[in-house]
C-alpha cells in the first residue's frame, strides 16, 4: 500500500477546492527567474562553487519538485534547468490538473530531458532517487509527521546533493496563528463559507484591531488569490517552527544545514549598527540567528538548504585558489550582458567596466581558468575584479 501521511485525504480536498498557488497560468515562459530553482545557482550559493559542465550542453540534474502544488515551482525548475530531468509530485488532483496546464503552456517539457507531473505523495518515491537538487516548498508543515517527511526526502537525495526547503516561523505567523484559531471558533471550516467568513473578519474588525492591521498592511496584496487566502487562514494542517526547533527537526533527519536561501534577512546588519553590531558580530553564525530571531518579529518563515553529507566550501579568500579557477556567468541575471542588470535577488546591480570585461572573457574562453583570461591587467587587478563579482553573485566559480 503507498505511504501516506495521516493528514493527507484531507490536505488534498483542501487543495483540490483551492488550488496553491493562486498564480495565473499565462502562454510562454514564466517570467523572470528565482535563482534557487536554478540549480546551478543554488549550487554556487551553498557550495561555493558550481560542478565542471559535460563536454557539451548544460549540466543535466536530476530533479525533484517535492509538493509541487498547482506547478509554479515546476515551470521555474525546467526553464532554469535546461536538459535535465524533473519528476513534480504532489497529492491533489486539482492542483496537479493546473499544474499540468501551466507546464504545457509554457512549453516546460521541451527545455527538459525528461518532465512528469503526477499524483503521488512524497512519503511514496522509494525507487525515484537519487536526486541532485530536491525542492519542497511550503509543504512539510502541512504533514501531520513532518519528521517522517523529512526522513523520506533524505532517503531520496544523493550523498552531496542539495535539498530546498521552505518552512513556517513562529514569530511572524503570530496574528495569523490567532485568526485561524478564531475561525476555528467560529467554525468558518475550511470551504467556500470559511473563505467567506475570514475576508468578512478582517474587513469587520475595529480599524484599531492588531490583527486587522496587520493583514491590511502585511497580506493583504498575497491573498487577493483566494487559494491564497485560504492556505493561509483555512489549512486544516500546519505545524511552524522557531529556530532551535527547527535545527532539532534538520539533524533528526541526519541532513547538515548548508545556510538560509535568504540569508540577506539573517544578517544583524540589517537592524543594528555602530556598537550594538559589533556585539552581534562577535557572535557565533547561529547566535546571530537567534538574536535577529528575537529582534524581527515579522520573520515569517525559514528558507534554507540541507545537504547529505559534511559540506567543505572551496577557501576563495585565497589568492592562488581563485587565479586557478575557471568561472562562468550565473544565468540568473536580466540584461545581460550589461554593465546595468537586474541581479540574483531582481534588485539593480552596477558592474564595473573591468566587471563585463572580466565576465566577457569568461564566456568566450570557459576552459581558461582567471589567470589564464587574455586580458591585459595585473594579477592583482584580477583578483580584485573576480571577488568583487563573486560578493555580487554574477560570477559562479567552476570546481
Amino acid at each position: 500500500m503507498p505511504a501516506s501521511d495521516a493528514a493527507t485525504p484531507v490536505v488534498s480536498a483542501f487543495y483540490d477546492r483551492f488550488p496553491y498557488p493562486g498564480d495565473p497560468l499565462q502562454d510562454g515562459p514564466p517570467p523572470g527567474y528565482n535563482w534557487r530553482w536554478c540549480v546551478d545557482s543554488a549550487w554556487a550559493a551553498a557550495f561555493g562553487a558550481v560542478p565542471s559542465r559535460p563536454s557539451s550542453g548544460p549540466r543535466s540534474w536530476r530533479i525533484l519538485d517535492a509538493g509541487c502544488g498547482t506547478g509554479v515551482s515546476t515551470d521555474y525548475l525546467c526553464h532554469l534547468n535546461p536538459g535535465s530531468s524533473v519528476l513534480a509530485v504532489d497529492i491533489s488532483p486539482g492542483a496537479l490538473e493546473v499544474a499540468s496546464s501551466r507546464t504545457r503552456r509554457s512549453g516546460a517539457a521541451a527545455q527538459v530531458r525528461e518532465l512528469r507531473i503526477e499524483q503521488r505523495s512524497l512519503l511514496d518515491l522509494a525507487g525515484e532517487g537519487p536526486f541532485d537538487y530536491i525542492n519542497s516548498v511550503g509543504v512539510l508543515h502541512h504533514l501531520r509527521q513532518p519528521e517522517a517527511g523529512l526522513r523520506a526526502l533524505a532517503g531520496l537525495l544523493r550523498p552531496g546533493g542539495l535539498l530546498h526547503l521552505f518552512l513556517y516561523a513562529d514569530g511572524g505567523r503570530w496574528e495569523i496563528h490567532r485568526t485561524q484559531r478564531a475561525l476555528a471558533l467560529l467554525g468558518a471550516g475550511t470551504g467556500d463559507e470559511g473563505l467567506r467568513l475570514g475576508r468578512q473578519l478582517l474587513a469587520e474588525l475595529p480599524e484599531t484591531n492588531r490583527l486587522r492591521r496587520h493583514h491590511e498592511q502585511r497580506w493583504a496584496l498575497d491573498t487577493t488569490a483566494d487559494a491564497n487566502f485560504a492556505d493561509m487562514y483555512l489549512h486544516p494542517q500546519e505545524t511552524s517552527y522557531n529556530l532551535d526547533r527547527l535545527m532539532v527537526f534538520v539533524a533528526a533527519a541526519g541532513l547538515e544545514f548548508v545556510g538560509f536561501s535568504n540569508p540577506e534577512v539573517w544578517d544583524p546588519a540589517r537592524l543594528l549598527q555602530g556598537d550594538l553590531l559589533e556585539r552581534a558580530q562577535a557572535l557565533s553564525p547561529r547566535d546571530q540567528w537567534t538574536l535577529v530571531e528575537e529582534l524581527d518579529p515579522d520573520i515569517s518563515h525559514f528558507e534554507f538548504f540541507l545537504s547529505q553529507g559534511a559540506v567543505c566550501l572551496p577557501d576563495w579568500g585565497s589568492d592562488a585558489a581563485l587565479l586557478a579557477a575557471r568561472a562562468e556567468v550565473n544565468r540568473c541575471l536580466w540584461g545581460w550582458p550589461s554593465t546595468s542588470l537586474m541581479g540574483p535577488d531582481l534588485m539593480p546591480l552596477s558592474l564595473s567596466a573591468e566587471g563585463l570585461s572580466l565576465m566577457r572573457a569568461l564566456e568566450a574562453a570557459p576552459e581558461l581558468a582567471i589567470d589564464e583570461l587574455p586580458l591585459d591587467w595585473p594579477l592583482a587587478q584580477r583578483l580584485a575584479v573576480a571577488r568583487q563579482l563573486l560578493e555580487q553573485r554574477v560570477l559562479l566559480p567552476v570546481l
